[in-house]
């Protein structure tokens, strides 16, 4: 392993670096995201089809449990009180899994990842993967309402981490294999491979930014991600969907109207999430039993709603009511598949309730994604705004157009709550197949986001790269590219004190007082630069008596100290600063090199980027 890291550092560029290894990051998050799916059917199986008796369905194309494994354990009747025990046990086990052995994979998880990103030099503790896959998989498997993203995310960036620390590789190829892994994982989980890798590389940052360097890797890494899990649990798009062809712009009209709803809908969604985690993070009590009251109070509402649409509907109406626990892609698939058959009473109770028990289910540390309760709140919203329009206005909106909100709910929804418009259209076209509708889907994301800047899920986000830590050093060169010294050097600067070679040490110790400079530089007889000396030469010199009394400005001059030219770039010249040890230096014309110009101070050049980093913020 040394010596692969040696070669690997030494004598392979680095943007080959990560080209080479994202295959390897590929294989291992498909393989995670395997696992993770069987645990979490296996959990699922267990805890509520056979022990309370609720099975909520999954969408269309996704292989359920029988097909994988053969057999289950029987059929029960419904028992709604026994959700209370189920999901309450999956908030005690996985508190105590997070507490006890990573408490950073309490929460969403991929606002982990982002931290490690910027923070952290991409630095994931190699348990924290396998920790967070056991606890959202008991935690989502027993009925707590979550997303699979947050787990799997923290599974393809922890190996795409591990793998550059043990290989011994800098922090920035680090970043790129974590978030090509980060890619991975949710774009095998979703099938959706593109946008799992647009979206490694957008959800780090709040503007529209991009980590450019990271894309190809991700690509690479996905692209292997999803065929791995995809030859186990099949090619087809995750939802069964039939939409025909955007050809009605006047339908732009009413689609502004949903995106302003999603937009409205995604601030109560991190308002209620963060004020719930605001309030578990107040409550003294110990930690590893706050996932365990969530999951309690998530439970307890549940039930309660069940009893209340029941008492309203049709049973099948109550049981769809029990998708806002776990996953609830059962009921988001009968969204896309006929939402018409659905009453808004009920797509109002599913997609508002989803929005509380994922609040309750995260918020109080337990472990889940939330981009797939995202996806189920967006769809039934969606679902609503598309039938009230039906009922309002039946020549705009017809029926069989209804889906089509239900879609872009779900696009427009996690676009203003995420800060992801591009990943998100695309992951919605991917998970749906309704590429058909990718020009609405750029509408309402693209107004959603505009309408959301503001707010956002992920608070582990920075504005830009230029906020980012992890490029901080880069972007000085970046924000200092096309100035040159000419620039910094002020006509203050051009004001300065040359000392000539034979100057005895006496007068040079008057120049102290009667003037600001540090550096000294030294011409020859002839006005030509010698050299240069600065305050610290000075101070050696005047503590010895013997040398003292006799040395001249030759004695004390450096001829090392190369001058800066008027044509270096900034940059540049912030480097030989970072070299050298004086606070000035010269500055001469590459033209004529031997006559000084000015003394270029490090104020100065600190001065020109503050200056120039203010414009680039305005």
């Amino acid at each position: 392993m040394s010596r692969l890291s040696k070669t690997l550092r030494h004598l392979v560029p680095k943007a080959t670096r990560s080209l080479m290894l994202a295959p390897i990051v590929g294989v291992v998050a498909g393989l995670g995201a395997i696992a993770f799916n069987l645990l979490c059917m296996a959990i699922t199986h267990v805890g509520l089809e056979w022990f309370v008796g609720y099975d909520q369905g999954g969408p269309a194309n996704e292989v359920g449990y029988q097909e994988v494994f053969g057999h289950g354990l029987g059929d029960r009747p419904l028992t709604p009180w026994l959700l209370l025990a189920a999901v309450t046990l999956g908030g005690l086990i996985s508190g105590a899994l997070v507490y006890l052995l990573a408490p950073e994979a309490e929460g969403h998880g991929t606002d982990a990842a982002i931290d490690a990103y910027h923070n952290k030099g991409g630095i994931v503790r190699a348990r924290v993967p396998i920790v967070k896959m056991l606890s959202s998989a008991i935690t989502l498997g027993l009925g707590g309402s979550g997303g699979r993203e947050g787990p799997i995310a923290q599974i393809g960036a922890g190996f795409g981490s591990f793998l550059a620390t043990k290989l011994k590789l800098p922090d920035s190829d680090r970043r790129v294999l974590m978030a090509a892994g980060l890619g991975a994982g949710i774009g095998a989980i979703f099938h959706a491979p593109l946008a799992g890798a647009i979206f490694a590389v957008e959800v780090l940052y709040r503007d529209p930014d991009f980590e450019a360097e990271a894309l190809i890797p991700a690509f690479i890494s996905t692209t292997i991600a999803y065929c791995v899990f995809c030859l186990a649990f099949g090619f087809e798009p995750l939802f069964a969907v039939e939409t025909a062809a955007f050809t009605q712009p006047s339908l732009l009209l009413p689609l502004t109207v949903l995106a302003a709803a999603m937009a409205a809908m995604a601030w109560v969604y991190i308002r209620c999430f963060y004020g719930v985690t605001s309030l578990f993070n107040r409550w003294r009590i110990p930690n590893i039993i706050k996932p365990a009251i969530g999951a309690l109070a998530t439970g307890v509402f549940a039930v309660l709603l069940y009893y209340t649409i029941r008492s309203v509907e049709d049973d099948g109406a109550a049981l769809r009511s029990l998708s806002v626990l776990s996953f609830g892609y059962g009921f988001l698939q009968d969204i896309l598949t006929d939402p018409s058959r659905l009453t808004i009473l009920l797509l109002l109770a599913v997609g508002l309730g989803k929005l509380l028990t994922t609040s309750l289910t995260i918020g109080s540390g337990g472990s889940g994604g939330v981009f797939g309760p995202s996806m189920v709140i967006g769809g039934a919203l969606g679902a609503v705004v598309g039938l009230l329009f039906h009922q309002w206005t039946p020549a705009l909106v017809s029926q069989e157009q209804v889906p089509v909100f239900a879609i872009l709910g779900m696009a427009s929804f996690f676009a203003a709550a995420a800060s992801t418009p591009v990943s998100t259209l695309i992951m919605v076209s991917e998970m749906t197949a309704s590429y058909t509708l990718m020009l609405p889907s750029m509408w309402v994301c693209a107004l959603a986001y505009l309408l959301s800047r503001r707010w956002t899920i992920y608070r582990e986000q920075v504005t830009n790269r230029l906020e980012s830590p992890a490029h901080r050093g880069d972007f000085i060169v970046d924000v200092l590219q096309g100035l040159s010294i000419r620039d910094a050097l002020h006509d203050a600067a051009k004001d300065f004190i040359s000392v000539p070679l034979n100057m005895p040490l006496a007068d040079m110790a008057h120049l102290i007082p009667t003037t600001r400079q540090a550096s000294f530089p030294v011409i020859d007889t002839e006005g030509k630069y010698y050299g240069l000396f600065g305050l610290n030469d000075i101070r050696q010199f005047l503590f010895e008596s013997d040398a003292g009394s006799l040395a001249v400005a030759e004695d004390l001059a450096m001829p090392g100290v190369k001058p800066l030219t008027l044509q270096m770039d900034l940059s540049s010249a912030i480097g030989r600063f970072a070299f050298e040890s004086y606070e000035e230096l010269p500055v001469v014309d590459s033209e004529d090199p031997s006559k000084i110009l000015g003394l270029l101070r490090r104020q100065d050049l600190l001065a020109t980027y503050n200056a120039r980093l203010l414009e680039e913020k305005a």
